[in-house]
């Protein structure tokens, strides 16, 4: 349910804006969603498992917030990282 370390450094030198960059918004949502799709497929096969879809949700609305963030300062970066990631269809 966890995102490894090695997986994490990946994802952040895939989308980090510069050297030193690991909290800029797309760093931020590329290791929301990581962690969104492990505990989805936690959740297809464990239904009833009410706290790890309290988590979820609430990883969902921080990753929704971030989102609206970017989009609201530079619309060109929100479309390039939901591309990226397949976000929304």
């Amino acid at each position: 349910m966890t995102i490894t370390k090695e997986r994490k450094n990946e994802l952040v030198g895939q989308f980090k804006r510069g050297d030193g960059d690991t909290g800029s918004p797309e760093v931020q949502i590329a290791v929301l969603t990581e962690r969104i799709n492990n505990l989805t497929a936690h959740m297809k096969t464990h239904k009833k498992d009410y706290a790890t879809r309290r988590g979820l949700l609430g990883l969902v609305s921080r990753r929704r917030r971030l989102l609206d963030y970017l989009r609201s300062i530079d619309a060109q970066r929100y479309l390039d990282i939901i591309g990226k990631l397949g976000i929304r269809k």
